[in-house]
């Protein structure tokens, strides 16, 4: 068999789970916080720091080693890192988690106001990812498929601003660690789940046919 007419090896699709990093990824993400919440009442602040920061930097390299890209296996490491610096800096064992109510409260604005003004994010990341020129917002099914992405989205970001928010204002870390923990890969999944469909549904609609036409059009000459 000559090497042009080898079969291609098949790729399986990225799942939900590969795409969150993981059981390493999950278990990465929130160790570090159930580490540092436990550790709160036992042992000073800055040794709970660092055990949370050593903990952080194992999952790193456990899943640098198991072939991940840099970026996504030591991008862990950074946020413990900042999270410990400031709680550090502060001397205030809550502010460990304010990183997480600040970056959901970031995020939850621009996703929200998108939402209202009717350009909902989602959508408008899709059409940029498949060249910038398809009317998807004219095309009623594709809108409130990015609608419900894009609410869901923002519903994510704000309750995590808001629940962390109040739990840090009460300075309870054991609760800011159960949120962590409750509103992050759960509800990411979920969330993702709901934006992937979105994304699916608005190909279908607006790429697949355009594609089969072209395809039916060269077959034709």
């Amino acid at each position: 068999m000559s090497p042009e007419t080898q079969p291609l090896p098949e790729v399986r699709p990225l799942t939900v789970l590969d795409r969150l990093g993981g059981w390493w990824g999950i278990v990465g993400t929130g160790g570090p916080q159930v580490v540092f919440a436990m550790l709160t009442n036992v042992t000073s602040l800055p040794v709970t720091a660092g055990v949370a920061l050593a903990v952080a930097v194992v999952f790193g390299v456990i899943r640098k080693l198991r072939g991940e890209e840099t970026a996504a296996a030591l991008g862990g490491v950074l946020g413990v890192g900042i999270a410990a610096g400031i709680a550090l800096w502060t001397g205030s064992a809550s502010d460990f988690f304010l990183v997480g109510v600040v970056t959901s409260a970031a995020f939850f604005v621009p996703t929200a106001g998108s939402f209202v003004l009717g350009r909902p994010v989602t959508g408008v990341l899709w059409n940029a990812l498949h060249g910038g020129g398809h009317p998807w917002r004219e095309d009623r099914p594709s809108r409130r498929a990015h609608d419900l992405a894009t609410a869901a989205a923002a519903s994510m970001f704000g309750a995590r601003a808001l629940i962390s928010g109040l739990l840090w204002w009460t300075e309870s870390v054991a609760g800011l660690a159960l949120a962590r923990i409750v509103l992050g890969v759960p509800l990411t999944a979920l969330v993702a789940l709901v934006v992937f469909w979105a994304f699916r549904r608005t190909t279908h609609r607006l790429v697949t046919p355009a594609r089969v036409a072209a395809r039916s059009t060269g077959s034709s000459r």
